[in-house]
């Protein structure tokens, strides 16, 4: 078995999934590439080989986030008379990329698993939203992984402009290293080459058009995946249909993502406060524990605030996400409750004007 752990090493496979492995009673691992609906694609030592969950499997597990998704390490059994695995478990996740599903549902939408960098990319030309950019690296940071920000397109922008970006950016508080960067002209491409590690994971994702796939030819050394053409506004049309886990030359380990241009937050609180570490630390010297940061005496938040400590955009951009994940928090049941309780509200106070 060491012997195999060694060879999945160049797939990721480190000491830290090896000892939850240890606690499986299956020998045979192997590593999610791809979701084909409800069938897999595994790779291991010996390459890559198609995979059913066990009926079993399924039985016991219904949330989309308790399935296997890219990045996965699943314990498979390979019956001898068919080229169909069949997956039996799950190992622990070391590190995700997670959101809020679509719709009422307070469940996450499973992005990838096991993985060392997130690069978030957006575009200084038509996608740029550092709002965004902040929901991005709260979901990064809650699910474990380092954060990278790839600016591309500058060649769509003049050197004002994009100056004014990264001011923009630093000014809400992030501390994630940035690359401004263009697939046309070349610039920073060498930056972000000398990112990729043998045995290391790396997920792009971002809004469609934005340059993942052309960046991610780049890094492989050949066009794997079609890109759509240019449009006339700079951007490109979408192209990535599904999640895949591709290995480059050089031993590195990259996800492309189809695009996403909306990634509501959900049980982000461990995110929030590393992505927002000086204010969740200012947090602790507030007079009130529960304190708002809004106009409570003795808040040293507001008094950070105040002496340019901090910037205001920082600290709105703080409650705001803490709102919405609070709020994304809530059970389908509670968020009803709340908007009957209002609607009564509402129906009552109109009563009111009317009796008057």
């Amino acid at each position: 078995m060491k012997n195999q752990y060694c060879e999945l090493s160049e797939l990721g496979w480190n000491d830290w999934i090896e000892q939850r492995a240890s606690r499986q009673p299956l020998e045979t691992v192997a590593r999610v590439a791809a979701v084909d609906r409800d069938q897999l694609l595994l790779v291991d030592q010996s390459g890559h080989f198609r995979a059913k969950l066990a009926g079993r499997y399924l039985h016991h597990h219904h949330l989309s986030q308790e399935l296997p998704c890219v990045g996965d390490w699943v314990c498979v059994e390979k019956p001898p008379q068919s080229d169909l695995g069949v997956i039996h478990a799950l190992l622990e996740r070391r590190t995700f990329l997670r959101r809020k599903s679509a719709g009422n549902a307070t469940e996450y939408q499973m992005i990838a698993a096991n993985l060392d960098y997130v690069l978030i990319v957006q575009s200084c030309h038509f996608d740029f939203n550092p709002k965004r950019l902040e929901r991005y690296l709260v979901m990064v940071m809650e699910g474990g992984a380092e954060p990278y920000i790839l600016l591309t397109k500058t060649d769509l922008v003049n050197p004002a402009v994009l100056a004014t970006q990264l001011d923009e950016i630093q000014s809400l508080g992030i501390t994630a290293p940035i690359i401004p960067l263009s697939n046309l002209t070349g610039d920073g491409l060498e930056d972000v080459k000398r990112l990729p590690q043998p045995g290391k994971t790396y997920c792009f994702v971002g809004s469609s058009g934005v340059g993942k796939s052309t960046l991610i030819n780049r890094l492989v050394g050949r066009a794997r995946m079609e890109t759509g053409q240019i449009s006339g506004t700079g951007e490109g049309r979408h192209t990535t249909v599904r999640r895949e886990l591709l290995r480059l030359d050089g031993g590195a380990l990259v996800i492309d993502n189809p695009g996403m241009r909306e990634f509501g937050i959900l049980g982000a609180e461990s995110g929030i406060a590393s992505s927002y570490a000086d204010i969740t630390a200012l947090s602790s010297l507030c007079r009130y524990q529960d304190c708002s940061h809004t106009s409570e005496p003795g808040c040293a938040v507001r008094a950070a605030v105040d002496a340019d400590e901090i910037t205001q955009e920082a600290l709105d951009g703080f409650l705001k996400l803490k709102e919405e994940s609070a709020f994304n928090d809530m059970s389908y049941v509670e968020k009803r409750k709340r908007d009957r309780d209002f609607g009564r509200f509402i129906k009552s106070a109109k009563k009111d004007l009317r009796n008057r």
